[in-house]
C-alpha cells in the first residue's frame, strides 16, 4: 500500500481516482501487527466528489480514544512552487488508554523504517494540534508553505 502511495504509475484518470490520499493503520486484535483500519482511507477521486477538503475529512477520521498511525499524500504550495509529499502522522489522543499509547509508541520506529523515502513525520496528541492545518504546514516548510490542499494558510 506505501508503495503504491509513494510510486504514482497512473496514467488515465480512472487510475488517478483510485490513488490513495490518506490510509489509517492499526494494531489488530492480537496487537502483533499492524494492519489498515477497515473503510479507513480517503481515495483522490473521493475527495472531488463529496466537495469535502481532503484535510478535514482526515481529521475527523481520528478516532478519539485510540492510536493510530496514517500516511497522508498532502498537496501544498510554498512562495516557489507547487509540492507533493508523503506525510507519516502517529495519531496518540490524550483519551487513549495508556496500554495503546506505549504499544503504538514501540512499533513506531520500525513502522518508519519501512516507509522508506518519507520526509515529513507529524505527532499529535489530540484534534486541537491538527485542525488548523498549521501544525503540519510547519512539519511541510514552515513560513514557506502558503496553502495546503488548495487552502491558504
Amino acid at each position: 500500500m506505501f508503495n503504491d502511495m509513494k510510486v504514482r504509475k497512473s496514467s488515465t484518470p480512472e487510475e488517478v481516482r483510485k490513488h490513495k490520499k490518506a490510509v489509517l493503520f492499526c494494531l489488530n486484535e492480537d496487537k502483533k501487527t499492524i494492519i489498515p483500519g477497515e473503510g479507513k482511507e480517503i481515495l483522490v477521486g473521493d475527495v472531488g466528489q463529496t466537495g469535502h477538503d481532503p484535510y478535514t475529512t482526515f481529521v475527523k477520521m481520528q478516532p478519539d480514544k485510540d492510536c493510530r498511525y496514517a500516511l497522508y499524500d498532502t498537496a501544498y504550495e510554498t512562495k516557489e512552487s507547487e509540492k507533493e509529499d508523503l506525510v507519516f502522522i502517529f495519531w496518540a489522543p490524550e483519551n487513549a488508554p495508556l496500554k495503546s499509547k506505549r504499544i503504538c509508541a514501540s512499533y513506531k520506529d520500525a513502522v518508519k523504517k519501512t516507509l522508506t523515502g518519507i520526509k515529513h513525520e507529524l505527532q499529535a496528541n489530540g484534534y486541537e494540534e491538527v485542525k488548523d492545518r498549521c501544525t503540519l504546514a510547519e512539519k511541510l516548510g514552515g513560513s514557506a508553505v502558503i496553502s495546503l490542499e488548495g487552502k491558504p494558510l
